[in-house]
């Protein structure tokens, strides 16, 4: 780590007049009045790693502000030029409801024009799945979006994307990243923008996009039995509210319910403690309406649209929350179901999920004879597979368990627009077989098994922060446990060292996907347990699966408790509370 006085060099470097008074203004004031701010916006730089930029809005080389997007986007045209050359570049640019995104999306494409790109720029904030979808259309070459996805107001992002619509993978991840290291003085940055370059671009994409969404629509017939079922829908102050509501009603939905207060577009998220559709914080306002107007369905997406949060009817009439994993067990089912009773197979389909995502996805699978594939967390990976497969297999869907699904090809990033039209769908479907969605996961829970998973953050902040997760990780890696909650560990999969350990034969067999900090430990009981850092906030996430056998519906509640005291006594056990 840096020394004080080499933070405070670094510091008076941005006193120079290549920065903006308003920047040299806060880094004069953390030099003289706050020490602690000012080790933690210089000690050291915000890193482009393989997702983009994501950190806390300020002045400082480890914040989010024009001069490190600026060194992003530099560093990203560059490698461009040198894939493509500058003849004929093209590139979109989106943004969300944060704080400076539209501040940060107009820089980024000043940079691009500046290095002789043609700028696809949206007018104002659309959701991230639509600059997927317009950088397939306008056939650019790469794209940006602007986003901190649902991390609290203070933060903002910048995710690079590839000629596919999918964000950045092997090679180009790495070799971005080199050129954007070589971005080492603002002097670099061409700031200085060709207007005649940038192109606004608006409601004309929004319809060709809905229209693609509308297209997977299994089932339009029932929607229009059903067109009036009462659904509350809020987008938590972001982008969601200018495409979600379109796209249900050009699903057939007529009785859209919004919340008023989350409507408009905030990066403060005023009325909520999180923008995040994971936290029932997020979603009581929602629900509240929902009770109020007795609607049957309540669905809420994050700030860029991209994650999608469900509440439905328990079987006393509660509204409870879905989890991410519950949503896209029901979303896959709904798909592989239909398709089979619709004789839509051709025989070369395939779902997605994560390798931390509920098993119970590929019991489906298994059930419909469908094929699957497990990749790393991230829907970049979603998008190298579908490219990977374009002309041979058909992907028909898949999700993760933290709330992202996509539920079809055209665009190559989770997509909560189109989730939320075919949630609604498949609570029309239920309803023409008399239940709820809620009842629909129980009778999928009998047919092929009861999972319950369960996602455990230890939050660290800062750079004493980050010693720690990774001094954990080490810790588990090193001295793995023979035992958790009296169950053996039988195998262990390192995905930073590639290999599977099968304890119990004594054998090792390689992982085929990319290196990754995740360990995952399976027990003699069927627990699966996986383990990671956070690739976007300061934290180590844990995520328990356990599941056993529901006989019945009736049986529900009893085998929920028999799961949770199991979740809870493995948590206990490692000592996570």
């Amino acid at each position: 780590m840096l020394s004080l006085a080499e933070i405070r060099a670094k510091a008076q470097s941005w006193l120079d007049k290549e920065y903006n008074e308003e920047t040299r203004k806060e880094v004069r004031e953390m030099l003289d009045k706050d020490e602690k701010k000012l080790v933690d916006a210089f000690y050291q730089d915000l890193e482009f790693g393989t997702g983009g930029l994501r950190g806390i809005m300020g002045a400082g080389t480890n914040r989010m502000n024009i001069y490190t997007l600026g060194m992003a986007t530099q560093g990203l045209s560059n490698y461009i030029i040198q894939q493509c050359g500058n003849i004929g570049v093209k590139v979109a640019i989106a943004h969300d409801c944060r704080n400076n995104s539209r501040y940060f999306a107009e820089t980024t494409a000043n940079i691009f024009s500046a290095n002789g790109f043609e700028v696809y720029l949206f007018e104002s904030l659309r959701p991230t799945p639509e600059l997927s979808f317009a950088i397939r259309h306008f056939k650019c070459q790469s794209g940006v979006v602007i986003t901190a996805s649902h991390n609290p107001p203070e933060y903002n992002g910048y995710k690079a994307y590839w000629n596919d619509g999918g964000q950045v993978v092997a090679p180009h991840d790495e070799e971005i990243i080199t050129e954007v290291r070589k971005i080492t003085s603002v002097n670099k940055i061409k700031f200085n923008g060709n207007k005649d370059k940038i192109k606004s671009i608006g409601k004309e994409t929004d319809e060709l996009f809905l229209n693609e969404v509308k297209k997977i629509s299994i089932n339009p017939e029932i929607i229009k039995k059903f067109a009036s079922i009462p659904i509350v829908y809020t987008p938590i102050h972001g982008t969601g509210i200018t495409l979600v509501p379109a796209a249900l009603k050009m699903f057939g939905f007529k009785n859209i319910i919004s919340v008023p207060e989350q409507d408009v577009p905030d990066g403060n998220f005023p009325t909520v403690k999180s923008p995040n559709p994971e936290e029932p914080d997020a979603l009581k306002l929602a629900i509240k309406k929902a009770v109020e107007s007795n609607a049957e369905l309540v669905m809420a997406t994050d700030p860029d649209a991209d994650r999608l949060g469900l509440a439905v009817k328990n079987r006393t009439g509660e509204f409870i929350l879905l989890n991410g994993n519950q949503t896209a067990v029901i979303l896959i089912w709904y798909i592989l179901s239909q398709f089979k009773e619709r004789n839509k197979y051709k025989g070369n389909e395939y779902i997605i999920k994560t390798i931390v995502t509920t098993d119970l996805i590929e019991k489906i699978a298994d059930g419909f004879n469908v094929e699957y594939f497990n990749v790393l967390t991230g829907f970049k990976f979603f998008a190298e597979l579908i490219r990977q497969y374009e002309d041979v297999k058909k992907y028909i869907g898949g999700g993760e368990e933290s709330y992202g699904f996509l539920p079809g090809d055209y665009v190559r990033d989770k997509d909560a627009v189109a989730s939320c039209a075919l949630a609604a769908e498949t609570a029309t479907w239920a309803k023409s077989k008399g239940m709820s969605l809620f009842e629909l996961l129980l009778d999928i829970y009998v047919k092929y098994g009861f999972y319950k998973e369960k996602l455990i953050n230890i939050v660290r902040k800062g750079k004493e922060g980050a010693d720690q997760i990774k001094a954990m990780m080490a810790g588990y890696r090193n001295n793995p446990p023979e035992k958790i909650n009296n169950s053996k560990v039988i195998k262990i999969n390192d995905y930073e060292m590639q290999v599977s350990l099968d304890i119990l034969k004594g054998t090792k067999t390689s992982i085929d996907l990319i290196k990754s900090d995740v360990l995952q430990f399976f027990l003699a009981d069927g627990t699966k347990i996986s383990i990671r850092p956070s690739g976007t906030e300061p934290k180590i996430k844990f995520y328990f699966s356990v599941n056993t056998k529901l006989e019945s519906r009736d049986k529900f509640e009893k085998t929920d408790k028999i799961l949770d005291k199991r979740i809870n006594d493995l948590i206990g056990d490692m000592k996570l509370t």
